[in-house]
């Protein structure tokens, strides 16, 4: 009965692609409040031993008290430019462009107790359930929306049908200025929680007020006039106003960082800027001090990535003369002598950056796995495998690390093992058609209830796609 009379209705047509807007409007708020799983997807991620060793040092302690010490929380780093970071489920994502913008680690270090915050008050397990309301109350407008507009419709009375009209834009708007409004008081007990963190862990909150601060010059310099309602997060202004008197009543806030951690923290910074934007921004992060040590730094890494092998070298070396315990000195000597095409040089310069390394990175295990690799000899391609396995069981989802590992096998002409390898890798670079494909492939080669047997058959199992509803 109704399919048979709504087309003919031209008034009421016109009605629904009206009703339809304002819907769509909550739905996209909706999607941006959690955009988790196609963000993760596209995110350009960055892996650098050094750098994750500084952050994951900052994040320990704030951890520590937040009681997620045993929560299994990752932090990955976003190859991007701004001031940013964010949380999806148990892992913390920072962009590098916030470790090179923050002049001291308490910035980045306020950052993650934010973060932290985010992650201990279970915010996106509420959000999620604030996020089912407003599409509720959506849902509900539009239904009383779409009655009222029916009625208007078949009784020719437009009036009626504009009513309900603004019926469900009207609860649509309601949904979402809910929906922000529990975004914002998230915000505001996330900086709560942070400023707890840095307390119990007797670090000052200074850094934390400098980047909200960083925001409201930013803000203002760009001229825009933003509505406070329409926003997720607190205003800037907002957000200082709110720490500001606290944090400054904490014995901690004139404490200044280690001067230790400032060095480690501009050595990264240095490396970040050198890899992603060259020397002219190096140049201009280190104009203060440019005989300093972050500087040089700079200078060698972006020697090794635009200038000669040997100049580079040459800088290392020099570097290692003067800090020889300095792990990450060694690890890049170990990348300018691969490029020098000097692979079993590069080999020991890894193991030397291993030996010294308290955290026994396993990005450093890995690269020097690759440079065994690349020795050539069935003795190397051996250890090469591993160095690979071995850091591997501590860093599972290194989809590289898999295809380097693949290439061993096949040299060692295990080619069951070279394709399972393959397969690990396409499924954890989300390439699950070719995961299944070589998965197939090797377990054909393998005995039927053994270990490779099963994990092939898990790979091909989590590989299919799901069928429709």
């Amino acid at each position: 009965m109704i399919h048979s009379i709504l087309p003919r209705s031209r008034s009421f047509r016109g009605v629904l692609r009206r009703i339809a807007a304002p819907l769509a409007a909550v739905q996209l708020v909706v999607a941006a409040a959690s955009p988790a799983l196609a963000q993760q997807q596209r995110l350009p991620i960055v892996r650098d031993a050094e750098i994750e060793a500084l952050v994951r040092d900052y994040a320990r302690p704030i951890l520590g008290v937040a009681g997620l010490q045993k929560a299994g929380v990752d932090i990955i780093l976003v190859n991007d430019r701004s001031f940013n970071a964010f949380v999806v489920g148990r892992r913390m994502f920072i962009n590098t462009g916030a470790l090179v913008t923050a002049d001291t680690p308490g910035e980045i270090i306020g950052v993650i107790a934010h973060e932290a915050g985010h992650i201990a008050g279970r915010h996106q397990e509420k959000l999620r359930q604030q996020l089912e309301r407003a599409q509720t109350m959506a849902l509900v407008a539009t239904l009383l929306g779409v009655g009222a507009a029916v009625g208007g419709a078949l009784s020719g009375n437009s009036g009626l049908a504009q009513g309900g009209t603004g019926i469900a834009a009207g609860g649509s708007e309601v949904a979402r200025r809910t929906l922000l409004g529990y975004q914002r008081a998230e915000e505001i007990a996330a900086d709560r929680s942070a400023l707890t963190y840095l307390e119990r862990t007797e670090q000052s909150a200074a850094g934390m007020l400098k980047t909200f601060q960083r925001f409201q010059s930013a803000l203002a310099l760009s001229g825009a006039r933003v509505d406070p309602y329409q926003i997720s997060h607190p205003m800037p202004r907002e957000r200082i106003a709110n720490l500001e008197t606290l944090a400054q009543q904490s014995r901690y806030f004139d404490r200044r960082d280690p001067a230790a951690l400032q060095l480690r923290h501009d050595l990264a910074r240095a490396k970040i800027a050198a890899y992603m934007e060259g020397p002219a921004a190096t140049t201009r992060l280190f104009r203060n001090d440019p005989l300093g040590l972050p500087a040089r730094y700079a200078d060698a890494i972006n020697t090794h990535l635009r200038g000669s092998p040997a100049n580079a070298l040459a800088k290392f070396d020099a570097l290692i003369r003067e800090h020889p315990r300095n792990p990450y000195f060694h690890e890049m000597r170990g990348e300018a002598l691969v490029r020098a095409n000097r692979p079993a040089e590069a080999a020991k310069a890894y193991g030397q950056a291993l030996a010294l390394d308290p955290s026994k990175s396993a990005i450093i295990q890995i690269q020097r796995g690759q440079a065994l690799l690349a020795v050539g000899d069935k003795d190397s391609a051996r250890q090469a495998v591993k160095d690979i396995r071995g850091a591997l069981d501590r860093d599972r989802e290194n989809a590289m690390a898999y295809r380097h590992l693949a290439q061993a096998y096949g040299m060692l002409g295990e080619i069951a093992e070279a394709e399972l390898a393959t397969a690990e890798a396409s499924y954890y670079s989300g390439a699950f058609q070719d995961a299944s494909i070589f998965a197939m492939r090797a377990q054909q080669k393998f005995k039927p209830g053994s270990p490779s047997w099963v994990r092939a058959q898990d790979i091909i199992n989590t590989s299919k796609p799901r069928a429709k509803k």
